[in-house]
């Protein structure tokens, strides 16, 4: 599936109010991970209130024991501070990865921002090496715009 026929069936899932946000972001994640074949972990990770530290939200993939990360650990952790977009087209190539299974080649991080704050990130593992383009960040940057309204 196409990124934009991905961008309409997010849109449709953001606005179904008649079911819950959790609810709408499982979907999200599951339909990433249905449509696009190197998305194989896809899940939110959220600001855990006043603390430093992030905590996972609706995913879809393999189960990960890493429920809360430090900012500044891991890419993700990384992202809560620099705010912006993180590829990792090698996941052992990075110092500060925090590995969530062996089969993860390759990682990338989009900030989620609500009134110009970062609340969370979508985060995707890819078992494939280098797969991500210019093209996923667009497409993760939009899909984060779309649930940003849904936070509101």
């Amino acid at each position: 599936m196409k990124f934009k026929e991905l961008e309409d069936k997010i849109t449709a899932i953001t606005a179904n109010g008649t079911i819950g946000t959790d609810a709408r972001l499982q979907e999200i994640c599951d339909v990433l991970q249905e449509s696009i074949a190197y998305y194989d972990w896809v899940g939110f990770y959220f600001v855990n209130g006043d603390k430093k530290e992030l905590k996972l939200g609706p995913y879809t993939g393999e189960p990960t024991d890493h429920t809360i990360i430090p900012f500044g650990k891991g890419i993700c952790g990384q992202v809560a501070l620099s705010n912006e977009n993180f590829v990792v087209p090698d996941v052992h190539a990075q110092d500060n990865y925090i590995a969530c299974s062996i089969t993860v080649k390759s990682e990338i991080v989009v900030p989620l921002f609500v009134h110009g704050k970062n609340v969370g990130q979508i985060d995707i593992d890819s078992n494939t090496p280098d797969p991500f383009t210019e093209k996923d960040e667009r497409f993760l940057e939009f899909v984060n715009s779309k649930v940003a309204q849904m936070l509101v």
